[in-house]
């Protein structure tokens, strides 16, 4: 039943973000968006640890101390920051996202809230929960700085005002 249960969430979830992406005209991105979750290694994983109301990745990591699901994850999608994290001589160095990693990134944020929030979400959920984790995460400066300004839009106004606003603003350049 938890399978079932964690294929209903990943697949609103996945339909969520591709609307959004779709309406900045990000098609390919909105088509593809997450499909690792249906691989044996993230599904198996996300439903023995499926709770409903967060990430089963959270869960497993609360569980055993990391998420196996979000390792294979992470380095499988580019809208994720993690994804964007290097190594070099002098040591861990943060590359800066192309934008419309950043906006799909935007996107997943809201529709996750979506989810896991139903009827109790609004508009300042997606930057509460950034706002929440943002002090351990290793992310460029100026893609936090970005995203951060998307999520305050949409908290500040509606996801139609926001919509504009990110195309005007970052998908016209």
């Amino acid at each position: 039943m938890k399978a079932i249960k964690h294929f209903r969430t990943i697949t609103k979830h996945k339909y969520y973000v591709m609307k959004l992406c779709f309406r900045f005209g990000l098609y390919k991105q909105g088509l593809k968006h997450d499909l690792s979750k249906y691989s044996w290694c993230e599904f198996s994983t996300g439903a023995k640890y499926y709770l409903g109301y967060k990430s089963p990745n959270s869960n497993e990591r609360d569980q055993i101390g990391y998420s196996s699901a979000w390792l294979h994850h992470k380095g499988r999608n580019k809208h994720h920051w993690e994804y964007w994290i290097d190594f070099t001589s002098k040591g861990i160095i943060t590359i800066e996202m192309p934008i419309k990693y950043v906006v799909e990134m935007f996107c997943d944020r809201v529709a996750a809230t979506m989810v896991y929030q139903g009827d109790n979400f609004d508009f300042t959920a997606p930057l509460d929960y950034y706002n929440k984790t943002r002090f351990y995460y290793i992310i460029n400066e100026k893609t936090d700085y970005i995203i951060k300004d998307m999520l305050t839009h949409l908290a500040n106004t509606n996801l139609d005002e926001t919509v504009e606003y990110i195309k005007r603003t970052y998908l016209s350049k």
